[in-house]
């Protein structure tokens, strides 16, 4: 089925579903959107269109190949023997718009470690929690399987390596270990969309294609637009320039993952503007929401050693979630709201390390080795192997993975 056989007269049902509850919902981010936050008829029109288009390169790819033959392909990576599709695709992503600065690339990457474990609470506690908050994008999430149960926590190891890589040191050149992840994850959601998209059971009128640019677009921002504004809740100093350079760097990551170049946000106050139209046309929290919100927060059970422990991690996630969040959202995902007693203390924290010490001379390389530290304690609670980035630049001048 192609993207013009899922037009249905009209948009997917799930759009503007229930408009009360979108505008209350995305009133915060239409505050700080700025003037002219409300989208045009123009805009509407493509939000509607998103529902019902997906990644058309990623999506030739795995009609042409099977699935067994594409991960191979992919493990080996473009060369003249690669078949054809595979070689079509990749002329695709190594076309590097020219929009793309390396230097910004560079500064946005080094810039999100420097973030540390502050990083680590937006993006688990404000960026997917929130996330969750709307019913949009959650029905692909529960088909797989991968977010509720005992697979919550492998999921998040996966999705945390994965950001690990991407702002690693020449992560996102070709060839490094971020630009490699974002291909496959691009690859995997394609393969998951064509199962979807053949499952008879599959709501076209109501949910449009499974993975959408939409909702694609709208995953972009909370790991962009809403990770800033979520770090600066936890009292992070986010300079004019890293703004600029973590915005351009997601914008990059998200046009590797097939996101169109029309919604890739690049600064701040657009992605602000974006975020705002996609939440204000979402549909309001589900059964997918509830149990998902429910399985995030219980995984901290799987990290504590003790009761007493697993009592703190539990709390501690209530508390940073309800600062972040808010006391209407934790209603909206059925989660017991708790007093801000963890934010307050990151805030009070950041007051001293990052308003202060980032703004002496020599500050920010401390900051960035604070981060890499608390990063590698984060993966080794988990069990999980962390390689260690060095600085040692490689023959193309990038730093590699040691």
């Amino acid at each position: 089925m192609s993207s013009e056989d899922c037009l249905w007269g009209g948009p997917p049902s799930r759009f503007g579903a229930d408009r009360d509850w979108g505008e209350r919902a995305a009133r915060p981010l239409r505050l700080v959107a700025g003037a002219g936050a409300q989208p045009t008829e123009e805009e509407l029109a493509a939000l509607r269109d998103g529902l019902n288009r997906r990644d058309e390169p990623a999506a030739a790819l795995v009609k042409a190949m099977k699935a067994s033959d594409l991960h191979r392909a992919l493990a080996a990576g473009p060369s003249e023997s690669a078949p054809e599709p595979l070689r079509a695709f990749f002329d695709v992503v190594l076309d590097r718009p020219a929009w793309v600065d390396d230097r910004l690339l560079a500064r946005g990457a080094e810039a999100c470690r420097t973030f540390g474990m502050d990083a680590g609470l937006v993006l688990a506690y404000g960026s997917l929690l929130g996330g969750y908050r709307t019913g949009a994008a959650l029905e692909p999430l529960v088909r797989t399987g991968r977010l509720t149960g005992g697979e919550t926590l492998r999921r998040i190891q996966e999705t945390s390596i994965w950001w690990r890589e991407v702002t690693a040191p020449g992560g996102l050149a070709p060839g490094g270990e971020g630009f490699r992840l974002c291909v496959h994850v691009r690859v995997m959601h394609a393969l998951v969309n064509a199962k979807l998209e053949a499952d008879p059971s599959w709501e076209w009128a109501r949910r449009g294609v499974p993975i959408n640019q939409y909702d694609q677009a709208s995953t972009l921002g909370v790991f962009s637009t809403s990770f800033l504004l979520h770090l600066r809740l936890l009292g992070v100093r986010v300079s004019r320039a890293d703004s600029r350079a973590v915005m351009h760097l997601w914008s990059y990551i998200g046009w590797l993952m097939g996101v169109d170049e029309q919604w890739l946000p690049h600064t701040e106050r657009r992605g602000r503007r974006l975020l705002y139209h996609f939440l204000s046309y979402d549909p309001p929290p589900d059964d997918n929401s509830v149990a998902l919100a429910r399985a995030l927060i219980d995984m901290t059970d799987e990290l504590a050693t003790s009761r007493r422990r697993r009592i703190y991690e539990r709390e501690r996630a209530l508390s940073v979630s309800s600062w972040l969040l808010g006391r209407a959202a934790m209603r909206d995902l059925r989660l017991p709201y708790r007093p801000p007693w963890y934010g307050l203390t990151r805030v009070a924290a950041n007051l001293l390390m990052s308003q202060g010490l980032g703004r002496l001379p020599g500050g920010r390389k401390l900051l960035l080795a604070r981060g890499e530290r608390q990063a590698h304690a984060q993966f080794a609670r988990w069990g999980t192997q962390l390689n260690v980035v060095a600085t040692k630049p490689n023959a193309a001048g990038t730093s590699v993975p040691q």
